[in-house]
C-alpha cells in the first residue's frame, strides 16, 4: 500500500508540473507573436537605412568620418580598448538559449583578448550579467530593465556613449552578442560588429539618382550613428523574440516528456493494483477454502 501512494503521490506531482510546463507554453506562444511582429516591422526601416548609406558612402566621404574608419591595431599604436554588449535574457527555463549566447560572448572576448585588446563586457540581461559575475570578471555597465519589450530609446542609451568613445579614437570596436531569429525553432548566436560601421556595398544596379540636400557628408553625419542604434535595437528585439521562441519548444518537450512518465506511472500503479487486488482475491479464496475444509 506504501508503494502504491507513492506512486500517486508522483503521479499528481507531474500531472501538476505538466500544467506548468503547458501554460507557460502558452503564455511565450502568445507573446511570440507580439515579439515576431517587432522584428517584421523592423526590418523595412534597416534596409532602407543601408540602401541610403551605400548610395551615399565613397572612399573620400568615408576617410572623414571617425565611424566609418578603422583604428590601426594594438601593435601598430591604435586603440587596445574594445567593447562587447553581450543580449541574454532575464529569466530561465528557455533550454539552452543563454548558454549558446554567454558561449559566444566568451568566445569573441578570447579572440579580441588574443589580438592585444582589453574588453570591457556591457551585459544586457540577468542571466549574462550573473555568469559572468560568478566568473569573476567586473562589467563595464549592466542592464536588467529591458525584458522582452525593447524600444529605440534603450537601444540608444546602450549605445551612445560608446558612439562617444569610438568617435575620440578610444575604442578599437564594438561587437554585439545576440540572438538571430531565423525562425521559431532556428534562433543562433551570433556576433555583429556594429563599429566600426562596415559600408554596405552597393546592389547590382548602381547608385540611384539622388537629390542631396544640404550634402552627402551632412546626411551621413545624421545617418551613421541612427544606423548604429537602429543595429542595436534590431539586435534586442530579434533576441527577445528569439527568447520567446526557445521558452516556447523548451516547455513543449517538457511538457511531452511530462506526459511520457505519467504513462509510465500510470501503468506502473495500474499493475501494481492489479497485483495487489489478484493477491487479496486468492486470500479471499484460499481462506474460504480452509473453513470449508
Amino acid at each position: 500500500m506504501a508503494k502504491s501512494r507513492q506512486l500517486k503521490g508522483r503521479i499528481r506531482s507531474v500531472q501538476n508540473t505538466r500544467k506548468i510546463t503547458k501554460t507557460m507554453e502558452l503564455v511565450a506562444t502568445s507573446k511570440l507573436k507580439r515579439a515576431q511582429d517587432r522584428v517584421v516591422a523592423a526590418r523595412p526601416y534597416a534596409e532602407a537605412l543601408r540602401d541610403v548609406i551605400a548610395d551615399l558612402v565613397t572612399p573620400e566621404l568615408a576617410e572623414r568620418f571617425p565611424l566609418l574608419r578603422r583604428p590601426a591595431p594594438p601593435s601598430r599604436g591604435g586603440p587596445r580598448r574594445a567593447a562587447v554588449i553581450l543580449l541574454t535574457s532575464n529569466r530561465g527555463l528557455a533550454g539552452g538559449f543563454n548558454a549558446n549566447l554567454i558561449k559566444e560572448a566568451r568566445r569573441r572576448i578570447e579572440s579580441l583578448e588574443a589580438e592585444g585588446h582589453v574588453v570591457e563586457l556591457y551585459g544586457i540581461g540577468k542571466k549574462g550579467i550573473g555568469f559572468f559575475k560568478y566568473l569573476g570578471r567586473t562589467l563595464a555597465a549592466e542592464r536588467t530593465d529591458i525584458g522582452d519589450r525593447p524600444t529605440v530609446e534603450h537601444a540608444g542609451e546602450i549605445v551612445e556613449p560608446l558612439l562617444r568613445a569610438y568617435a575620440a579614437g578610444e575604442l578599437a570596436g564594438v561587437d554585439l552578442v545576440q540572438a538571430r531569429f531565423l525562425s521559431a525553432l532556428s534562433t543562433p548566436p551570433a556576433t555583429v560588429r556594429i563599429l566600426p560601421v562596415e559600408a554596405p556595398g552597393q546592389k547590382a544596379g548602381g547608385a540611384r539618382d539622388y537629390i542631396l540636400a544640404p550634402s552627402a557628408e551632412a546626411i551621413l553625419e545624421q545617418l551613421l550613428p541612427l544606423y548604429v542604434r537602429n543595429a542595436v535595437y534590431r539586435g534586442l528585439v530579434e533576441t527577445a523574440a528569439a527568447e520567446h521562441g526557445a521558452r516556447r519548444t523548451a516547455m513543449k518537450n517538457a511538457t511531452d516528456n511530462a506526459g511520457e512518465i505519467l504513462e509510465l506511472l500510470k501503468r506502473t500503479y495500474n499493475r501494481q493494483r492489479q497485483a495487489q487486488i489478484t493477491q487479496e482475491i486468492a486470500e479471499i479464496v484460499g481462506g474460504a477454502a480452509a473453513l470449508q475444509g
